[in-house]
């Protein structure tokens, strides 16, 4: 009887040595590939602060995009571009993706028209910025043989609407349905339930989801090369061709320039700074959030 109490505890011995083992060699393989995802995330850091504060100076917000080998020059015209077509990118997909986020976290939970948005949202949500990019330069930019801002602010709008519809429909998924049916017994409509309750404690989420898309369409490139394409002069005809910092950080990285190229990395750190802000504003939401 001993000897089988014995060989039992061997055998749990065994088994706990062996989920030691495993649990060590788990844990030493997330930990390096941690160690590999931060090594090179700090060294592209690294060099954009490197290589981007050595070509930052008062021209880069003073002159506009200057001519191969110039002895001045600057992004004035691109970093004004990139402000005007993000932030009505923003101002247009931003009501769009409110309003459609409401509808399907308060409305359309189990209709037919509710689950044919969330698909095509999410298939939106996927879908590459370039494929965006070609569709309005098939329906816009082909039809009026021109490009224009108004075109890149129509496909970086695009990118903003389902990033903010998923976001919003998600934070008021999350708001309790027992603040809604308090609201309910009182008599109150269900639109000034959604406006000024349930609306209202999602706010913190909605807005994180806005800066969130304004993070990601801060960067594209792709998208403005079908539509809004690029202007070396300053211009503030939505119309018309229209610098902005991704395509010209494009366009002068690829050049043999010196001057083109410190540019460039002028033009990267700019917006990764900008990207890192606006990350942070999120985070500083959702943790007041909750």
């Amino acid at each position: 009887m001993s000897s089988t109490f014995i060989s039992l505890d061997t055998a749990r011995l065994a088994k706990h040595r062996r989920r030691k083992t495993v649990n060590a060699i788990a844990l030493t393989l997330s930990l390096a590939a941690m160690a590999f995802g931060l090594f090179w995330l700090f060294w592209i850091l690294f060099e954009t602060i490197r290589l981007g504060v050595g070509g930052l100076t008062l021209d880069t917000f003073t002159q506009m995009t200057p001519p191969p080998q110039a002895e001045r020059g600057g992004l004035a015209n691109a970093i004004f571009g990139s402000m005007v077509m993000v932030g009505l990118a923003t101002f247009i997909g931003t009501p769009i993706g409110v309003l459609a986020g409401i509808y399907l976290g308060e409305y359309g939970q189990k209709t037919w028209l509710g689950s044919a948005t969330r698909f095509i949202n999410d298939i939106l949500l996927s879908a590459p910025s370039i494929v965006i990019g070609l569709f309005i330069y098939s329906v816009v930019v082909a039809q009026v043989k021109s490009f224009s801002a108004m075109a890149g602010i129509l496909a970086l709008a695009l990118i903003v609407i389902p990033v903010v519809i998923r976001t919003t429909e998600n934070m008021l998924t999350l708001i309790p349905n027992s603040l809604r049916e308090a609201a309910y017994a009182l008599g109150t409509p269900k639109w000034r339930v959604i406006m000024t309750i349930t609306l209202k404690a999602a706010r913190a989420g909605v807005i994180t989801g806005v800066l969130l898309a304004l993070a990601r369409i801060a960067g594209e490139t792709a998208p403005l090369l079908f539509t809004a394409l690029s202007n070396q002069f300053w211009t503030n005809d939505l119309s018309s061709p229209m610098a902005s910092l991704p395509v010209t950080i494009f366009k002068f990285a690829m050049s043999p320039y010196e001057n083109w190229q410190k540019l460039a990395w002028a033009g990267v750190f700019l917006i990764t700074l900008g990207v890192l802000a606006l990350n942070i504003l999120a985070r500083v939401f959702l943790r007041n959030k909750h």
